[in-house]
């Protein structure tokens, strides 16, 4: 996750210490936990190809109670409830509000569409700390995603119900071929409806996202999408409108940023690789992790191919830092695995190999070059 706001700007942001401070190598990890399968809408991206109902043999309350637990005693920072659609898991509230009293940090990635001022309102009481609705363009465009009519207007609705009881939320975008125009959109709702955040995620194709490959932008156009959110982010500092604008799941961005500040503000530029280096580039095993609603560990959200173990039979403790199986290793000291052009990359301490995740969906292979890496060879040292 690349702060383009903070590079830009300085300014502080909430996450700068998960983010930019500190050694990844001994990073307790933000926890991802798709809690439940069920959803109310059909993405066509959906990386845990949810379902209309929940899973068979999901964890029981019971059993995610002991989770969270095992969860707050490695003194986890944050634990981010994701599906599926959280909110349509029964017991929900019950888990954020023992989440919160363990002295985790509960934030939310929702679709936003089941939100409306009494669930904002509880959600603010419960003290979350953040929700992250999903949004993929304005209205036609988002909806022909979400696979529901009617996906956009909701949407809008949650983010507006959370404004107004003071929750804070913020835009989630996934960049694809087809709705990749629509950014400038996207920029100029986040003006018009106050939102202080929005994540633009580049694709993974994992889950349904596999029928995307081909949607994933060339090179040259992931470049005019950077250049735009630089813009954009550069745009709101000036006009002295504090919005906290990020991307996520392609380190290669912090590097061609570095690149652009190198020949623009240099001395500027030496800052933010400092924060860049710092970061470490891709955390999947290190810094993040990810439960689904069984109960089996990954090194992240997207790598649902590589079981680690599952809570019910040891803590998250115990597999992440006790016990942790090869990959896990491998992933903690992955200079020495990588291959192609992401081995000889002169910006492995800025970006440690990228996404893994992509590569194997793509060539069949984890330690295989990332093919979403827009890098010119002469920009990465070949």
């Amino acid at each position: 996750m690349l702060s383009v706001s903070k590079m830009v700007s300085g300014q502080e942001e909430l996450g700068d210490k998960l983010r930019y401070v500190g050694k990844v190598e001994t990073a307790r990890p933000v926890v991802v936990w798709n809690s439940t399968r069920a959803c109310n809408l059909r993405c066509r991206h959906c990386y845990a190809s949810a379902t209309p109902g929940p899973a068979p043999g999901e964890m029981t309350t019971e059993e995610a109670r002991r989770f969270i637990q095992g969860l707050a005693k490695t003194e986890v920072p944050v634990l981010l409830f994701s599906g599926g659609e959280p909110l349509l898991r029964p017991d929900f509230f019950e888990l954020v509000n023992y989440a919160r009293s363990l002295g985790l940090r509960p934030v939310i990635s929702t679709n936003g569409t089941l939100i409306d001022r009494a669930v904002a309102r509880k959600l603010k009481e419960l003290g979350v700390g953040y929700v992250g609705i999903s949004l993929d363009g304005l209205k036609e465009f988002n909806d022909r995603m979400r696979g529901v009519p009617g996906a956009f207007e909701a949407a809008l609705e949650g983010i507006r119900a959370c404004r107004e009881v003071g929750q804070r939320v913020g835009l989630r975008f996934t960049i694809t071929r087809d709705n990749y125009r629509e950014i400038p959109k996207i920029f100029d709702l986040v003006e018009e409806e106050k939102i202080d955040r929005v994540c633009f995620y580049h694709l993974v194709s994992v889950g349904r996202g596999k029928n995307l490959q081909q949607e994933d932008l060339e090179p040259e156009a992931k470049r005019q999408v950077l250049d735009l959110i630089i813009e954009r982010a550069l745009y709101f500092h000036r006009k002295g409108i504090k919005k906290e604008i990020l991307t996520v799941d392609n380190h290669a961005d912090g590097v061609y940023l570095y690149l652009q500040l190198q020949g623009e503000k240099p001395d500027w530029a030496e800052k933010v690789y400092v924060w860049l280096k710092a970061n470490g580039g891709n955390r999947s095993g290190i810094g993040i992790g990810a439960v689904d609603w069984w109960g089996n560990v990954y090194p992240d959200q997207f790598t649902h191919n590589h079981k680690l173990g599952n809570v019910k039979e040891k803590s998250f403790g115990t597999i992440w830092f006790e016990d942790p199986p090869e990959l896990l290793v491998m992933l903690r000291d992955r200079r020495r695995y990588l291959k192609g052009r992401c081995a000889r990359c002169r910006w492995l301490d800025l970006c440690n190999g990228n996404f893994r995740a992509r590569a194997e969906a793509v060539y069949g292979d984890f330690w295989a070059p990332d093919p979403g890496c827009y890098l010119t060879d002469t920009e990465i040292g070949l």
